[in-house]
């Protein structure tokens, strides 16, 4: 993990140099999406990430306008949704998403799910088009558990730099893990206090007293203290923004890891709709 001054630590992956603190915009729309990635750029926040689905690139696009902040400072990750997996589809969406985003490029594209009903050779062969076309510096999956990954990443003519899925310290993804080790890609983790469960936890709860921390900035200090992983908290309160920035001056003990990681189950799913692969 790189050091960049004044900023979060960054991430390596198959080139690419992603920010290990990301603000996510699940749910946020309007002008409460905008003006959260505002303020998540006014308190040190370098990556944004949205989505085709969230319906909102054009309200994150007009907050990364107002903040003032050049657009080479910042990393930007969008996604592709299912229905846009064809050839030509996949495309044309990734420059709609460019013209409501108002830029030239993403940092980083992802498709969104695995869809069983379009070949992934033709998706993956799309994807790496944009790639190509510079709509996109990087490309990588979300939701891939480890068979779908591998079949993506033999696919893929340039190198895939993340899997964004559910992680946090209740749920185990160790095995994903491991095959995204091997193939030099990120874990991008998604929902990383278990929507507030953090929180309430005895355990985690603990340590964040020895530190004067609160219990979910122990948990998303758990996750980027990993290596290869990124962390994409969500809120629209200027408090919990800033708070879940506020993780780079303390480092939490082997021990301490070790009884986060012990929290973890299989069970501990959060987000498994009715179009979910087969998890590890």
């Amino acid at each position: 993990m790189l050091t960049t001054p004044g900023k979060a630590p960054l991430v390596a992956a198959n080139g690419a140099s992603i920010p290990a603190l990301g603000f996510g915009t699940w749910q946020l729309r309007g002008v409460e999406a905008r003006d959260a990635v505002v303020e998540a750029i006014r308190v040190g926040y370098r990556h944004i990430d949205t989505a085709q689905i969230y319906e909102n690139e054009t309200d994150v696009g007009n907050g990364l306008r107002l903040s003032g902040i050049a657009r080479d400072e910042m990393f930007l990750t969008t996604k592709v949704w299912t229905s846009n997996y064809r050839d030509g589809d996949l495309q044309r969406s990734v420059e709609e998403s460019l013209k409501r985003l108002g830029v030239v490029h993403v940092d980083l594209l992802l498709l969104h799910w695995p869809n069983p009903e379009t070949p992934l050779a033709e998706t993956m062969k799309a994807l790496n088009a944009v790639r190509a076309a510079g709509l996109a510096r990087d490309i990588g999956v979300s939701n891939f558990p480890t068979r779908e990954l591998r079949e993506a990443i033999d696919l893929s003519g340039a190198p895939l730099v993340t899997d964004q899925v559910e992680y946090h310290a209740f749920l185990d993804q160790s095995a994903l893990k491991a095959e995204l080790d091997r193939g030099g890609m990120a874990l991008t983790a998604y929902s990383p206090i278990a929507r507030g469960k953090a929180a309430h936890d005895e355990t985690i709860r603990t340590i964040a007293q020895t530190y004067a921390k609160s219990a979910s900035q122990v948990a998303l200090r758990w996750l980027i203290q990993q290596d290869g992983v990124i962390a994409i908290p969500r809120s629209s309160k200027k408090e919990r923004i800033a708070e879940n920035f506020d993780v780079f001056d303390f480092t939490l003990s082997d021990e301490e890891m070790a009884r986060i990681s012990a929290l973890r189950t299989r069970e501990g799913r959060l987000t498994s709709p009715s179009f979910a692969p087969e998890w590890d």
